[in-house]
């Protein structure tokens, strides 16, 4: 179980007023003609293979254009390439391209500090490179990144295969070794030394002198060796490797090794670029047993001495400097009791050692990003409110946040420049698809940024209805959307149920759902108890009633929607992806109200999942370790209510999935088999749990045929039972 919180999916579109039912109509050069009109449609499957998305934008230093991630549809592989948008208004063109070898592109762009060139980066050979690609023309060179391997276990005294088995001829080094191992073993010798590091991300200094590195330890020859001798064998919780911090000296090309304790996370420049923080997490799973981040400050005079900071917290996540270098603002655990991963935001005043909440008197929840200190001493965050993502201003010794008046429902992504001098952001709602916006202050009204078209012609949308209900004296918020033949009949319903359980559907747009409208069906989308967005105390109202109090919630949804709103009774169905799947096979066992239930990636049975699962330290905080409670862990079990089983239900699952393994959905499947309830699991090869997630709700993912395939047995299998019900 995992909180899994679907994003907006990004694309461009300009929109005009509402035409029935709130469907919204893309821009053109001049009116909409009838004959244009006639031809918008909602997406089909085969179209949600060619929506392209964008992210990352970077605002460059003289606060005039703007570099961003454009990712390639998945029909064409969902490779990332780095465009250049303007301000100004004028076309974007794309800076970036890369080889047929490349299968991901070009990512985690940004700028020079003189914004004469830019940094990505990519994989043009066998190892992921930095490179630098000059705004005046020429091609993009990478930074030639070796290392002396700190670890290195084939030269460890026990490693495999021995050097010694009690006979020379054993031995690739004398003289009485075959000379195939001789051979071996001089050619080792040979490429001993430097190697070549992956890099995994980086920072740069503000004045641009210096970059942070993150790279894991790279594979040396001999460890090579031992893998292709297929000594391979792996001691859980025991590996020495880890991902490192290094400095790269930009002038002279110089790597320099930081001993902060791996695995290092993230680092942080201060405004001088005098100083980093660096942020690692304990090795080998020991944030299983409890938060192990550390944090680390790092002195560009004397990196050799990185100083452990013990005011941070272990659950510390991201954190910025403020501009005089005198406190560090950063995103951690929160104060009161809420499920793992609900942050507050806090400041640390490094003089003082003393540490503040600033997010205490926030009605809603700290959405996860990167917090932005200003010089007045404020910092500017992402909030979640609801069903909205919003910007908020906390102002020194303010008991409240300003929240600011962009006019987007949703803000999901926030970014500005060193100087300040603009501010970008990703803006979407009321069925409208998200635009890259512009604004030279926050207090001024943005503009939207031309970029690259990324959706199929023609795309038709729907604005939802926001809904309110009671249940258990809870406020519950929710969407409906409704297709166009609610003007004239009733129509089918889908509820469709988020992850997490700390999670919250927002008001971005997103195609999957203009897709399910597309055959004739209402959606309903809810945030019930234990969503993100409406306080700590809301986020953990579920706490050991998982399947409980949100299960009534979202019911008590449907009910309202059914009293007030052009709805089949007769033809419901629900689904869910990871919580939302478990949620789905909770709701198998509890009514027989649906005629069709989809269960992606769910927790079938807490028992077996807690001792499989990657990390088991967010489902301790809802139930504890099963051992311990398992009559809470068992009544929280989808399984444990099998037998009142009768809907059909539908099983989708990626085989290589670390958070809600296959083995759930196995059990689930098994169980409905043998009761003889109506039941299929379909899964996909390769998938882990978010990129099959992504791959279903029309994202551009690297899998190109396992989210279309995903989405017509969806569709087949509701079809088959609405068409079951009598007319």
């Amino acid at each position: 179980m995992t909180s899994h919180v679907t994003g907006a999916f990004l694309l461009l579109s300009f929109v005009f007023p509402a035409v029935p039912l709130g469907a919204q109509v893309p821009a053109s050069s001049g009116n909409v003609t009838a004959a244009s009109s006639a031809a918008l449609h909602f997406p089909d499957n085969g179209e949600l293979r060619h929506f392209k998305s964008m992210n990352d934008p970077r605002l460059a230093p003289e606060g005039k254009r703007i570099l961003i991630r454009i990712t390639d549809t998945t029909a064409d592989g969902a490779k990332s390439h780095l465009w250049l948008a303007g301000v100004d208004g004028g076309d974007p063109r794309q800076l970036t391209y890369s080889p047929d070898a490349d299968k991901r592109g070009e990512y985690e762009g940004e700028w020079m500090a003189d914004g004469q060139s830019i940094l990505f980066l990519a994989k043009r050979g066998e190892h992921t490179s930095l490179y630098r690609l000059p705004m005046s023309g020429g091609e993009a060179r990478a930074f030639e990144l070796k290392v002396n391997p700190v670890v290195d276990q084939a030269k460890l005294p026990d490693a495999l295969p021995p050097k010694d088995q009690g006979a020379k001829s054993n031995d690739p080094k004398s003289t009485d070794a075959p000379s195939d191992l001789k051979t071996e073993a001089k050619a080792e010798d040979a490429k001993a030394g430097e190697i070549p590091i992956d890099v995994a991300r980086y920072q740069v200094a503000p004045d641009g002198k210096w970059i942070a590195i993150l790279a894991d330890d790279p594979q040396t020859p001999g460890e090579k060796a031992q893998k292709e001798a297929k000594a391979d064998a792996e001691w859980v919780n025991h590996d020495p490797h880890g991902s490192r911090l290094y400095l790269l000296n930009v002038a002279t090309g110089k790597l320099m090794l930081v001993p902060v304790e791996p695995d290092v996370r993230d680092a942080c420049w201060s405004s001088d670029s005098s100083k980093l923080l660096a942020i690692a997490d304990a090795m080998n799973g020991a944030g299983d047993l409890a938060p192990a981040m550390s944090s680390w400050l790092v002195s560009i005079s004397n990196s050799s001495r990185p100083e452990k900071l013990v005011g941070l917290p272990p659950t510390i996540e991201a954190a910025a400097w403020s501009p005089d270098g005198k406190s560090i603002v950063y995103l951690a655990q929160a104060k009161h009791d809420a499920p793992p991963g609900y942050a507050d935001l806090y400041l640390y005043d490094t003089g003082a050692k003393t540490t503040r909440n600033l997010s205490e008197g926030l009605k809603g929840s700290v959405r996860h990003g990167l917090p932005i200190p200003l010089a007045d001493g404020s910092v500017v965050q992402l909030v979640e409110l609801g069903f909205h993502g919003k910007v908020a201003r906390y102002a020194p010794g303010a008991s409240e946040p300003e929240p600011l008046a962009l006019e987007s429902s949703d803000v999901s992504v926030l970014v500005t420049n060193a100087q300040r001098s603009g501010w970008v952001f990703l803006g979407s709602g009321g069925g409208k698809p998200p635009l890259l916006y512009y604004t030279a202050a926050l207090k001024t009204l943005p503009t939207p940024v031309k970029t690259p078209p990324l959706t199929p012609e023609h795309m038709l949308s729907v604005a939802p209805k926001q809904l309110q209900w009671k249940s258990d004296g809870l406020t519950i918020d929710g969407r409906l959307y409704l297709p166009p033949e609610a003007a004239k009949q009733h129509v089918p319903l889908i509820v469709e149920v988020h992850g997490g359980p700390l999670g919250a559907y927002s008001d971005a747009h997103e195609p999957w759902i203009d897709f399910l409208l597309g055959h004739g069906w209402a959606v309903l989308r809810t945030n019930p108890r234990g969503s993100s967005g409406y306080g700590a105390a809301f986020a953990a109202a579920n706490k050991n009633d998982l399947g409980g109090g949100d299960y009534r919630d979202i019911m008590a949804g449907v009910d309202t929607v059914l009293k007030t709103e052009p709805i089949d009774i007769n033809r419901m169905a629900l689904m869910g992806y990871s919580y939302g799947g478990e949620m789905a096979a909770f709701v198998e066992g509890k009514t027989t109200r649906f005629k069709a239930i989809i269960s992606g990636a769910p927790v079938i049975d807490q028992h077996s999942e807690y001792g499989t699962e990657d990390s088991s330290w967010y489902d301790r905080w809802y139930f504890g370790k099963p051992w311990e409670h398992p009559e809470d862990a068992w009544r929280q079990s989808p399984l444990a209510a099998a037998s009142n089983a009768r809907t059909p239900l539908l099983l989708l699952q990626g085989e290589s999935d670390t958070t809600d393994p296959l083995g759930q959905s196995k059990e689930m499947y098994r169980a409905l088999r043998q009761m003889g309830v109506p039941v299929d699991l379909v899964t996909y090869p390769r998938d882990n749990h978010g990129p099959l997630a992504m791959a279903i709700y029309g994202y551009p993912v690297s899998e190109q045929w396992h989210g279309f395939d995903a989405r017509r047995r969806i569709i087949a299998f509701i079809q088959k039972a609405f068409d079951a019900v009598p007319k």
